[in-house]
């Protein structure tokens, strides 16, 4: 298909402005198709996934059409879960950076709804929601449709999964007739056209084809893997790949807990995201995800719906997708914004058939692989450690170690060779015993804590403008532990001792190593024993 470039579709420029600072230039194929009928303000159908860039091709035809003089609401966005309800609302508000008097405002359930009233009482003419939430604040009248002009369904077929059938409908019944509406969804089942047929008029479908639904610059491949061999054989893709963000999904909740666990007794910075877990916990876990504290989240399908992350570099199948086009969704998570990204199918026996079938369906090769073995993974950490001498030899000054070691020669029998082989054979032991010291064999000593409970060290303190308030929100925050379990806080002018309950001592020192507080890093460990 020929690439549209984003200037030839006679936008505005302050909307062109907002597109350039993103970095894009070309539009994607639902982009250059859904555009141009939604500027014509007719009702559209748009058959494309999570990943193709559809929030731009309905938000662009939004911000076209806003009034940004009149503060009352002029288009509604439904969207399945709250955390795409958010990311939808941020590309918008990106899109619309430069168009002065232009409000997005998301709505959702779990969020203090009278929050939700005092900023629409400021007026927003773009609100962006889940069905539930929206249709709440339409009967309080807090949000008034007299001049809405637009509304999309996004994900429509997910919504339909979840139950929001009766709410989407409720909400339609308060849009004024005449209006455009948009729909767009992955899917196109029996209940979804009963929905285009009953609320749209002359609607144009757009289709993104089968074969542009696989996003072509993902590498896939699969391996045989008996399920006992699961995770070694993730693990050692992990250490072979070495992706800064991965996504492992499986197809249930008990799944996703068990091998989140396997993968943190292993040392992998990993966190589970599936429906059981309460809101608070699932925005934790997702923010982390983001900052990259989090480097590789196992998680259900449905819960994630919404995830949107560019740096997603490995998406891995570790259980096989029920349906085709789960396998399509998950994928597209990563190769994003012209990155490459790779997929890794786990499959056993009679399940190789079914990959097949996913191959004809996506028009795509899933290569096998061999699984990687303990020698590829000994051989990437060398190379590893080989990179890093290559940094310190151009970086720093060797002078008296290359002194030693000449000495060493002249004293001994061993050649420079000898030497080298054994500082790196010594430096692969320690890395390896100190990763299973840390993350499994772990015990804390005496460190001066009360009974049933364990001190540790904070490099941070008093002289950094640093509060007892602000140790525990860290500690709180990052580990997911309550503060009222947080025992004795003592700040010194620059360090802090705080005591944390032994069973939570080793989550809390995982989960704050790469953490900062008030915008400083720090460096956590248990207290001197004694």
């Amino acid at each position: 298909m020929e690439t549209v470039r984003f200037d030839e579709l006679d936008l505005n420029p302050k909307i062109l402005r907002g597109i350039r600072e993103m970095g894009f230039e070309e539009a994607t194929p639902i982009q250059s198709k859904a555009i141009p009928v939604g500027l014509e303000g007719v009702d559209l159908i748009g058959q494309a996934q999570t990943g193709t860039g559809k929030t731009a091709a309905f938000g662009i035809p939004l911000l076209m059409k806003v009034d940004s003089h009149n503060k009352r609401t002029q288009s509604i966005v439904l969207c399945p879960t709250r955390e795409l309800a958010i990311q939808v609302a941020e590309e918008v508000r990106m899109l619309a950076k430069y168009m002065s008097g232009v409000k997005v405002l998301p709505v959702y359930g779990g969020q203090d709804i009278t929050k939700q009233i005092r900023s629409l009482k400021g007026g927003a003419q773009i609100i962006i929601g889940t069905p539930g939430r929206v249709m709440d604040h339409l009967r309080r009248r807090t949000i008034k449709c007299d001049e809405v002009n637009t509304i999309v369904l996004d994900e429509a077929d997910e919504m339909l999964n979840m139950g929001f059938r009766e709410d989407i409908e409720t909400v339609l019944e308060y849009i004024p007739e005449e209006r455009q509406t948009m729909l767009f969804s992955a899917t196109m089942p029996k209940p979804i056209l009963e929905i285009t047929k009953k609320y749209q008029k002359n609607a144009v479908t757009i289709k993104v084809t089968k074969k542009e639904l696989t996003v072509p610059n993902i590498e896939q491949y699969y391996y045989d893997v008996k399920r006992k061999d699961k995770v070694e054989v993730l693990s050692r893709l992990l250490d072979v790949y070495a992706p800064k963000l991965s996504l492992v999904f499986c197809n249930t909740k008990r799944m996703v807990d068990e091998l989140t666990s396997a993968l943190q007794g292993r040392g992998y910075f990993a966190e589970g995201l599936h429906g059981d877990m309460k809101q608070s916990q699932r925005d934790r876990v997702m923010s982390r995800f983001r900052n990259g504290k989090t480097e590789i989240l196992v998680a259900t399908d449905v819960a994630a719906r919404g995830i949107d992350v560019d740096d997603v570099e490995a998406v891995f199948n570790y259980d096989l997708p029920q349906d085709d086009e789960y396998y399509v969704h998950r994928i597209g998570r990563t190769g994003r914004a012209g990155r490459t990204g790779r997929s890794f199918t786990f499959v056993k026996g009679k399940e190789v058939y079914k990959l097949k079938d996913i191959q004809r369906y996506c028009k795509t090769k899933i290569l096998a692989q061999k699984v990687p073995s303990m020698q590829d993974v000994e051989q990437v950490r060398l190379e590893k450690i080989m990179e890093q001498v290559e940094a310190v030899i151009e970086e720093e000054d060797l002078r008296s170690m290359v002194n030693m070691i000449e000495q060493e020669i002249n004293e001994s029998d061993y050649t420079a060779m000898d030497i080298a082989a054994a500082f790196l054979k010594i430096t692969l032991r320690g890395k390896e015993e100190n990763e299973k010291a840390a993350m499994e064999n772990f015990e804390f000593g005496d460190t001066g804590a009360e009974d049933g409970m364990v001190r540790l060290f904070i490099n941070i303190g008093k002289k950094q403008h640093v509060k007892p308030g602000d140790i525990l929100g860290a500690i709180a925050g990052e580990s997911g532990i309550s503060g009222d379990l947080v025992g004795s806080i003592d700040m010194f002018d620059k360090f802090t001792f705080v005591e944390v309950p032994c069973e939570y001592g080793k989550e809390v020192l995982r989960a704050m190593s790469h953490s900062k507080i008030k915008g400083k890093s720090i460096n956590i460990e248990p207290a001197n024993q004694k």
